[in-house]
């Protein structure tokens, strides 16, 4: 079994999707993260000791490297989607609540914004810390953020900006949250934001990276 789940956490940490995909080079033919985690269920091994002793570490383990910049955006992507691909065959468990999910996090990127490559990573990599996201895609407005917080109460919200000039509808969106649900703890990132700003608007944690983010989600009580 620890093989195996070894086997699941190489192939994270080193963006090794599937037997197709040639990436990364010295893997090449291998089974990937989507083979080894069907083979995993396959041969017994518990859902949550996929997600707990594989899947989890291996995507810190990448956020680490990522923040130290020893890897960059290109190979973090290509671990997110070897992830995505191991954590599709992990939902039934999760929808069926054998797995349990750490919280609900709500992803946007802000109204006029269209860019949603920063986004995807922090989705990613939150999933596959546990967490169920749920991704409203690019320019999205607030009274569409306000509509998802109803129908998930206690849930986290993440937002996006890469424009300077979508900025001031990322404060908007938080001071409309803020009033509305005042509760609410609402993550900001995005290239042009950092801690000033996050607190002039009223947000309550920035992040210059997705691992930065699963730190904060992981500490809170909730």
């Amino acid at each position: 079994m620890e093989t195996l789940l070894n086997r699941i956490s190489i192939c994270v940490e080193m963006g090794k999707v599937n037997a197709s995909t040639p990436y990364p080079p010295e893997m090449k033919g291998q089974d990937g993260a989507d083979e080894l985690t069907k083979k995993a269920l396959d041969e017994g091994i518990k859902p949550e000791e996929i997600l707990n002793i594989a899947l989890i570490p291996a995507m810190e383990k990448v956020g680490q490297k990522f923040s130290e910049k020893k890897i960059f955006i290109p190979q973090m992507l290509m671990s997110a989607k070897a992830m995505t691909a191991a954590i599709e065959h992990l939902k039934p468990f999760f929808s069926s609540g054998e797995i349990k999910r750490k919280g609900k996090m709500i992803l946007a990127t802000v109204q006029g914004d269209l860019h949603d490559i920063g986004k995807n990573l922090v989705k990613m990599t939150i999933e596959g810390a546990g967490w169920e996201v749920i991704d409203l895609g690019v320019d999205v407005k607030t009274d569409r953020i306000l509509q998802e917080i109803d129908k998930n109460p206690k849930s986290i919200v993440g937002l996006s900006a890469l424009l300077t000039t979508t900025m001031q509808n990322m404060q908007s969106s938080v001071e409309a949250i803020k009033s509305k649900n005042p509760s609410t703890v609402i993550l900001v990132g995005g290239a042009p934001v950092n801690m000033d700003f996050c607190k002039k608007i009223g947000a309550d944690f920035y992040s210059p990276d997705p691992q930065g983010a699963v730190k904060y989600l992981n500490e809170l009580n909730i």
